[in-house]
């Protein structure tokens, strides 16, 4: 008897794997084996589904300082996060940000370094960037397509935005003001020329290449593919085969809205637990009302109030997810 616990990380409490043995040891209180799954959908927490950092990298900063990288070499696959070279952590959050100066140009140090070191395939998962340079930095670090050629270059991410809506969507959340969002999406209209001039692809057309401040779509110029991050993840740890051997699943994340369903871990779990036919259900920090009734759901502040899920999140978790199990395996 047995359950999957496939989780994304609990933003600022808990990571991905810290919840999946917190759902493990309710479900080993019921004598239930758990079969704990990191999952990602491409952004920040995606180098933890493959293990982990194994290697690391002096590369260029978001602001121009370097800094030392973590990223994953396993045989000829390399996975890098982005944002462990461009994120807006690095930067000092949006306050301290320069969005017009922000750059991609360690992204694309470490797809250099993941290539020098003997690898044919480059998983890159976007999320959490500070920047929205059109991915200009990471190509210019690159030195163009040359040493591309033979590589794999898979782009994992969550979002269909368009290259040009890259500034308008994300720019604000990364410092911007009004204006300075208007001046970016000019760069970005111009960088498409560019590409387009440069590479022969029409980064305008192709959805989710504003991901990471149009990252994907510079990327995507010089040879990548867009990919879903959650197929991509499922795939690498075959997670529709494991849920298939199981009694109920457990999905969760920090805040579960409505785009948790649409691309992201809840809504691919989901997704694959109902093709199984298997019974599932959510354990989340907090849940807006408009979908705390589409699956059955155990929210941490409803359990336990605000203070206890965000002091004491592991130990809700537990607790939430057991009372979870045993509606499921009731049904």
């Amino acid at each position: 008897m047995r359950i999957v616990a496939a989780v994304d990380k609990f933003r600022g409490t808990a990571d991905a794997a810290a919840v999946a043995a917190a759902i493990g040891h309710a479900a080993w209180e019921r004598d239930l084996d758990c079969d704990e799954v990191v999952m990602s959908d491409g952004g920040e927490g995606m180098l933890e589904v493959f293990g982990g950092a194994n290697r690391t990298s002096i590369v260029t900063g978001p602001d121009g300082r370097r800094i030392e990288a973590g990223w994953r070499l396993d045989r000829r696959t390399a996975v890098i996060e982005m944002a462990r070279a461009a994120g807006l952590t690095l930067a000092g959050g949006a306050d301290h940000n320069d969005p017009m100066a922000a750059t991609t140009a360690g992204v694309g140090e470490l797809i250099a370094a993941a290539i020098g070191a003997g690898a044919r395939r480059v998983i890159i998962g976007l999320g959490g960037s500070a920047t929205t340079d059109g991915g200009h930095g990471a190509i210019e670090a690159l030195g163009g397509t040359a040493r591309l050629h033979g590589v794999e270059l898979l782009i994992a991410c969550d979002v269909t935005t368009p290259f040009r809506d890259a500034a308008a969507v994300f720019g604000p959340q990364k410092g911007a003001s009004p204006a300075q969002v208007r001046m970016l999406t000019s760069r970005l209209d111009a960088l498409a020329v560019d590409y387009r001039d440069r590479f022969g692809v029409d980064v305008t057309a192709l959805p989710g290449a504003g991901a990471a401040g149009g990252l994907a779509g510079g990327l995507a110029a010089i040879g990548g593919r867009i990919v879903p991050g959650f197929d991509l993840v499922a795939d690498e740890v075959d997670l529709a085969g494991r849920i298939e051997d199981s009694i109920a699943v457990i999905t969760g994340e920090g805040h579960l809205d409505a785009p948790s369903f649409n691309g992201k871990v809840v809504g691919g779990v989901t997704a694959l637990a109902a093709d199984a036919n298997i019974p599932v259900g959510v354990v989340c920090g907090v849940a807006d009302d408009d979908v705390a009734e589409r699956l059955p759901m155990r929210s941490l502040v409803a359990d336990h109030g605000h203070d206890a899920a965000m002091e004491r999140t592991l130990w809700c978790i537990e607790r939430s997810a057991g009372s979870l199990i045993d509606e499921l395996l009731a049904r």
